[in-house]
């Protein structure tokens, strides 16, 4: 989804998601979705800090809500290395083909990496649920974490021809977050 709009900033902040969720059957894919609000908006200073403790606040409710009326929520997060974002930073200032993927944000992802690191770990703490747990893929390598995320979702959907044609991935890859993992090396730091 786009920035928000000004009417949008003075709106509830799930307000914008609400339109865009699934009907029975369908299957909806946000890139970040309302998380941004947990990293990226933070991190930036485009939310204040109240803002911020509000979403931390509401969103377990919200999804909550969703999750009882029907909605199956997986959350992922695609954690890289330092050194990897590094390199994918890289490319992108170099590459002519990858120079389309360049944002305003990119030329200080790197030097605000620590603050990007607490704010993730502060966010997965506060809104990892037994009812919508976050599942964390390990994302050096886009190809691996691509069948990693297409194999969880099957699995996840339960899509019985599909997920006996499809291994799990490996626990090493994808795991289940929890708080240790952000101590025992599991999760980028």
């Amino acid at each position: 989804m786009p920035k928000p709009s000004d009417r949008e900033k003075t709106q509830w902040h799930f307000q914008r998601y609400a339109a865009h969720l699934p009907a029975a059957g369908e299957v909806v894919i946000f890139n970040r979705s309302w998380y941004n609000r947990g990293g990226v908006e933070p991190v930036m200073g485009f939310c204040s800090p109240e803002e911020h403790a509000d979403f931390l606040r509401d969103v377990v409710p919200f999804e909550t809500m969703l999750s009882e009326s029907g909605t199956h929520i997986i959350k992922l997060w695609l954690d890289i290395s330092r050194e990897e974002q590094a390199r994918r930073l890289e490319e992108r200032r170099t590459d002519p083909l990858a120079r389309l993927k360049i944002s305003p944000l990119d030329a200080v992802a790197q030097e605000k990496w620590d603050d990007y690191t607490a704010a993730r770990d502060e966010m997965l703490k506060a809104t990892h649920t037994a009812r919508t747990p976050w599942y964390c893929i390990r994302a050096d390598s886009k190809k691996h974490a691509r069948l990693a995320i297409i194999s969880h979702i099957l699995h996840q959907l339960a899509c019985p021809k599909l997920e006996k044609q499809v291994p799990e991935a490996s626990s090493e890859l994808l795991f289940k977050f929890t708080a240790k993992a952000i101590k025992d090396g599991r999760l980028a730091d």
